[in-house]
């Protein structure tokens, strides 16, 4: 074919492609984007009017540097008459003081002087992290630690010689002591490696985004030729995926993730690791508001994007429509002439399929994408599960380096040692190259999701540095810490009592609890905020009901369950546990408690029955029901409640139970046992006695 690519003549010119899109456009020639051909004449004419543009350029250049040299001949010559000025001033001075000395005028001497000095004291600084010991910090000002406990009391302050000082505190007491302090963060000490020269070609990472339901995992799905959505609640990616493919010859990344707008968090933390953005659009949906969320996510991390119009074997489907509501939102279709391509698929009949992978590769070349291959590896945690085999497990995303087996790393407030890697598909590597999204096997707790991944030579550093952050955290959580149902929630807020509703998340893997804790912490209802103050991998357990019930918190479970002793806890403090399998439950619910209008479900489970069958009469205590236990089983301090021919006559609570004279917990079937009732209520012989319990209704 004759002529070449805009794209192909923007390398061979030493120009971006967007300037000579530009100047090809000024220049009035007609095109579509990157991928218009330009014919032999036009590339002449092109040719030409650069050389016109450097030869201008050119000249403009010598104009400029002319002006410049008149200028430095202007300040020397300025330069040179101050210098014969300055000289002629000093000779007339000399000759001055020659003449009086001749005339022998002598000058009276003047007693010097005596100027006090005062001595400048030098300013001293101490370096801090973000929490310091009452110890460490007198060591760093070389004083005895009782003597700064007597001055921190002086200034207010009960501490110990162990306890920790936040940098605001540390800050005030150095004052008092003439230094000034300067807050190292931990996170800091995670240098950066040096880079290298030797750059090589790496495959390009591509996030899927779009609207729920608009078959962006169906869509993955047909690439790798695999199921997932059906393992998925609800048909909605729940967690994120890193994928790998091979493409005539050519690899590709895929990233996946959740399509439900209360995502949010997971869309923007996956186009912040991605080169370029799969934008999926249902063609009988059109552009949906969580659409214009990920154009604004891949907008404000400066990616390409490439539409894919899903849904096009769907019968009366308008693609034009589509394309035009694009243009309302600002962008720019390479048909158009803008740098968005296009491309119509379907996920169902794989139509299209090889055009979209065709324009990931062509946008992927012209981004030139590279990364250095040597030295330690990079990365971050796109994903983070407790593996009930493997321990914490994380998928990691390599940006540069080559990662090993054996190597040590550090991940936020963790590090460790990778013992085994593998990919999607459960295969073992040795290493991992840049854009190879990886599970890591090594952790020694589990990662946070969006955690920079780094490999250290020096094992001792890492750990170190994650001991430091770890206290931090403690220190931080501490803070934070100040029992709680959400109907208590509701009764607080209407009485304007408080202020925030206090969330603690647990769930099974790290990206949906970051998606959940950023959906949560985004809502405010009549200027209430809601706030997380702690989210874990696991099950919920004791600590977490425990730190519940000091913050006044609910806790809320995703994906897993309260351990026997957590629920047991959490009945004895009166801590709300709520466990979902969708999050935008979740998010409803805590709206409509902030907005004081959620109602809980109850559900009335029967424990047992009993029959009367004599009553006796106590001097000041009431009246107590001999009965038989006729199913299940009679226990101390449930509900009651009493039928006398299928009519309710009364409900209560069993105050005491009695079997043979023993007081007991509870009575099985078949056994005879006294019931003590609340209140003053008379029943009679042969009443029903119908014994349960009442238990919130959990989401599903």
């Amino acid at each position: 074919m004759e002529g070449k690519r805009v794209h192909e003549l923007s390398k061979e010119l030493g120009l971006s492609s967007e300037a000579l899109v530009k100047l090809l456009k000024s220049m009035g020639f007609n095109l579509k984007g990157y991928m218009s051909i330009l014919s032999d004449k036009e590339i002449q004419a092109l040719k030409a009017k650069l050389a016109e543009k450097r030869e201008s350029s050119r000249i403009a250049d010598a104009k400029k540097q002319r002006i410049r040299k008149k200028r430095v001949k202007t300040i020397q010559r300025r330069k040179e008459w101050k210098r014969e000025v300055d000289q002629k001033k000093v000779v007339a001075k000399v000759k001055e003081t020659l003449a009086k000395i001749e005339v022998g005028e002598r000058t009276k001497k003047k007693k010097p002087k005596i100027r006090k000095v005062e001595d400048k004291k030098e300013e001293k600084k101490i370096r801090v992290g973000e929490f310091t010991s009452v110890s460490d910090l007198a060591h760093a000002f070389n004083i005895d630690p009782l003597r700064l406990i007597s001055k921190c009391m002086e200034l207010g302050l009960m501490v110990t010689i162990n306890q920790r000082l936040d940098f605001d505190t540390v800050s005030t007491v150095a004052d008092e002591y003439g230094y000034s302090a300067e807050l190292i963060s931990y996170y800091e000490e995670e240098k950066e490696q040096e880079e290298f020269e030797k750059l090589q070609k790496r495959p390009p990472v591509i996030t899927i985004m779009g609207h729920v339901d608009h078959g962006k995992t169906s869509l993955l799905d047909n690439i790798r030729k695999t199921r997932v959505t059906k393992s998925e609640k609800g048909g909605i990616t729940q967690h994120i995926g890193a994928y790998k493919i091979d493409f005539n010859g050519k690899e590709i990344v895929f990233i996946d993730t959740p399509g439900h707008e209360a995502f949010t968090a997971m869309r923007a933390r996956g186009a912040q690791v991605t080169d370029i953005v799969v934008l999926v659009i249902a063609a009988d949906d059109g552009i949906m508001p969580q659409t214009i969320e990920c154009l604004n996510h891949a907008r404000d991390a400066g990616v390409p994007i490439i539409v894919a119009i899903n849904k096009i074997d769907l019968d009366g489907v308008d693609i034009d429509k589509v394309k035009y509501d694009l243009m309302e939102h600002n962008v720019q279709l390479e048909e158009q002439g803008g740098d968005t391509m296009v491309c119509p698929v379907s996920a169902k009949t794989s139509e299209g399929i090889e055009e979209l992978l065709n324009a990931i590769i062509m946008q992927a070349d012209m981004e030139e994408l590279t990364a250095s291959r040597d030295g330690p590896a990079r990365g971050t945690v796109i994903e983070a599960r407790l593996d009930k085999g493997k321990g914490p497990v994380a998928t990691v995303l390599v940006t540069k380096g080559t990662l090993k087996h054996g190597d040590t790393f550090l991940t936020g407030t963790t590090c460790g040692k990778v013992k085994t890697m593998f990919n999607e598909w459960g295969e073992t590597k040795n290493n991992a190259l840049p854009s190879d999204p990886i599970q890591v096997v090594g952790f020694e707790e589990t990662p946070h999701v969006g955690d920079t991944f780094v490999v250290f030579e020096d094992e001792q550093q890492a750990r170190e540095i994650a001991r430091k952050r770890k206290i931090a955290a403690k220190e931080e959580m501490r803070k934070e810490k100040q029992e709680m149902t959400l109907e208590q929630v509701q009764e607080e807020l209407q009485k304007g009592k408080i202020e925030e509703l206090k969330v603690i998340i647990k769930g099974d893997v790290g990206g949906s609890i970051e998606a959940l804790a950023d959906s949560i912490q985004s809502l405010i209802v009549k200027d209430i905020k809601a706030k997380v103050i702690h989210k874990a991998i696991g099950e919920i357990n004791q600590s977490d009901v425990l730190l519940a019930s000091a913050s006044n918190a609910i806790i809320v479970g995703y994906h897993v369950k309260e351990s026997i002793e957590a629920r047991k806890l959490a009945k004895e403090r009166e801590v709300t546990i709520r466990n979902y399998n969708i999050i935008y439950e979740a998010i409803d619910d805590l709206k409509l408690a902030m907005e004081g209008l959620f109602v809980p479900e109850y559900e009335q489970i029967e424990l047992g029955k009993a029959t009367v069958k004599q009553v006796f009469k106590i001097k000041d205590f009431g009246f107590i029901a001999g009965v038989i236990v006729l199913s299940g089983k009679v226990i101390k301090g449930e509900k009651i409640a009493i039928k006398r021919q299928d009519e309710l006559v009364y409900e209560g609570e069993i105050t005491s139970l009695k079997r043979v004279q023993e007081e007991v917990k509870e009575v099985e079937s078949g056994i005879e046992c006294g019931i003590a009732l609340s209140g003053s209520f008379k029943p009679q012989k042969d009443d029903i006695i119908e014994v349960y319990t009442v238990q919130e209704v959990s989401k599903p």
